[in-house]
């Protein structure tokens, strides 16, 4: 062999061996488009694919790599050198051809399905080391009509490859993605949102799993004097990150927990991959769950006739002494001709908590429901595929894993408040925790004050809200609706003892005469306002004077009060 080429193949081999001893880290090669549902054709092959992006700055050997996916098969790479600072596209073996016009390809045996609305992908080093992982969805696309098919969905900014929402959208290239090129969103878009703690759940009582608003750094979560627990529990053994999320973090305690007992973790110093310090959002309930028995979760509220934007909900409370797993939990209805139960679906395969008090809201989409209400727990929603409640009547089930029902509900349409002239977007309260779920009278329409609904806090109509009777406050007394900002309105403040009351507020003027009519049939929550901008029904500025609110509460049954307050009008020279 002539000495040229003897030292060509010994400096391709050196080069090799480089590239071989080269250990990756995460991060080095990263997912930065995903193209799952090639139906309908815009203009890319009819295949699907996933594009590699090298960020490492070397050329990286990605022999014995992984392409590895939670719901179907993992596939093996061969030898193949992918170039620093290089894109490849991924896809079958058999399908490999249809993109060789478009960049780098390699087909790889065992490519796994993509599944068209969500799937977890993650890459593995031959070490078996988690170089990165993308969880998408639908929503990543931002886009109804490109999430229905025929579209990629890109990675806007790769120095962010932590991010996943906030930095993935449809690609806006013609031809529907960019294979083996530079993503057609490419742009800005650092991470400057520090990580949170979500929740946290005893698996045992030695061990608990931590759960992260997004990805973090894995050496840093791993320092076990980043964690305190309280009520003598203390640091940790040992923390360790759990691969291939990385969004969670499972603790070793050295003291056991004692079951039922509510205890408190607090985090320190973690940072997410872009190093982001958490800072508000790091304290978190902990302790060990029990099953629930008949009576401790209960139907709370239910919204069973929404509006054409929204979706149902039902709306849980745990009503007993012990801290409950709603991974235990499962929702149904029943068979209107056989009464048997159908529909019957597992809340959550996650461990997420439910302590004594709390509420927790299942819909199909909770930031749908989050839309059109006001919720003040927006991390106590559950997204499951919800069964069937009819606009007229139903019935919801609630059952624990072992199959013993814990609470069930036969709602009808004829329990809402019959002033309510339109039922649609009105959920149904319960009134009393501790009475009969059943019992008609214990269910009531939720007040126009607090929106017609309280998904995720207690309700308006919650005989644990009143604590005081019948009172209505004017606050100031005396106004000046000149518009300075100082005393500019008067607020009539109404608090009654009983659920299912309407409020009329007249104002009138001091011949007794009525100028403004503030509320009319206003379904009253515990604590209801309203407010007088000192204008009258036709919109003039009323004189300066004494003015009498005149306050009708009143229930269907025929209780009813009346209470008269006056406020003056003034004007500042």
């Amino acid at each position: 062999m002539p000495k040229f080429l003897v030292s060509l193949v010994a400096f391709c081999s050196l080069s090799l061996m480089k590239v071989q001893a080269q250990f990756p880290h995460r991060f080095d090669v990263i997912i930065d488009e995903v193209f799952a549902d090639p139906t309908p054709r815009i203009g890319l092959p009819d295949a699907e694919f996933i594009e590699l992006k090298n960020t490492s700055g070397k050329d990286i050997n990605l022999q014995g790599w992984r392409l590895n996916s939670l719901s179907t098969r993992s596939s093996s790479f061969p030898l193949y050198i992918l170039p620093a600072d290089s894109f490849l596209i991924i896809s079958g073996a058999g399908n490999s051809a249809l993109f060789t016009t478009y960049g780098r390809v390699l087909g790889i045996a065992s490519f796994p399905a993509l599944d068209n609305s969500e799937a977890t992908l993650y890459l593995t080093s031959k070490e078996g080391v988690t170089i990165h992982s993308v969880g998408y969805n639908n929503t990543w696309f931002k886009n109804d009509v490109k999430s229905n098919g025929g579209w990629s969905v890109e990675m806007i900014d790769t120095k962010n490859p932590c991010t996943g929402f906030n930095n993935w959208k449809a690609s806006t290239d013609t031809r529907g993605g960019t294979p083996g090129t530079k993503n057609s969103v490419d742009a800005n878009n650092a991470d400057n949102i520090a990580p949170a703690l979500l929740r946290a759940a005893a698996v045992d009582s030695i061990t608990i799993v931590l759960t992260y608003s997004e990805i973090v750094d894995s050496a840093i979560a791993a320092l076990r004097g980043s964690y305190g627990i309280s009520d003598g529990i203390g640091s940790p053994v040992s923390a360790v990150t759990i691969a291939p999320f990385f969004t969670q973090v499972r603790l070793t305690l050295s003291i056991p927990l004692t079951k039922n007992k509510v205890y408190t973790i607090t985090v320190n110093n973690i940072a997410d991959c872009s190093g982001n310090i958490i800072q508000a959002v790091k304290t978190a309930r902990v302790g060990l769950a029990s099953i629930a028995d008949s009576f401790d979760v209960v139907v709370n509220e239910i919204l069973f006739n929404p509006k054409s934007t929204a979706v149902d909900y039902v709306e849980v409370y745990n009503r007993s002494n012990a801290i409950i797993n709603l991974k235990d939990i499962y929702i149904a209805n029943r068979s209107p001709s056989t009464n048997a139960l159908v529909s019957l679906h597992q809340l959550t395969t996650d461990d997420i908590l439910i302590f004594p008090t709390d509420f927790f809201v299942i819909s199909e989409s909770g930031s749908i429901v989050k839309q059109n209400y006001s919720p003040r727990n927006p991390d106590n929603f559950i997204d499951v595929s919800m069964p069937s409640f009819p606009d007229d009547a139903g019935v919801i089930v609630i059952l624990n894993s072992q199959g013993k029902i814990i609470d069930e509900l036969h709602y009808s349409s004829k329990w809402h408040l019959a002033l309510i002239d339109n039922e649609e977007g009105v959920s149904l309260e319960r009134v009393d925790y501790n009475k009969p779920t059943q019992n008609k009278d214990n269910w009531t329409s939720a007040a126009s004050t607090s929106g017609y609904g309280t998904p995720s806090y207690q309700n308006s109509q919650s005989r644990a809200a009143f604590s005081v009777v019948g009172e209505v406050t004017i606050i100031p007394p005396t106004f000046s609706p000149d518009n300075d900002g100082f005393e500019d309105y008067a607020i009539v403040n109404i608090k009654i003892s009983e659920p299912g009351y309407v409020a009329n507020v007249t104002i009138l003027d001091a011949a007794g005469r009525p100028i403004k009519y503030l509320a009319k049939n206003a379904t009253l929550a515990s604590s209801a306002l309203f407010r007088w901008d000192g204008l009258d029904d036709k919109f003039h500025k009323v004189p300066v004077g004494v003015y009498v609110f005149y306050t009708e509460v009143f229930n269907l049954n025929g209780k009813k009060r009346s209470f008269k307050n006056t406020v003056v009008v003034a004007a500042r020279f």
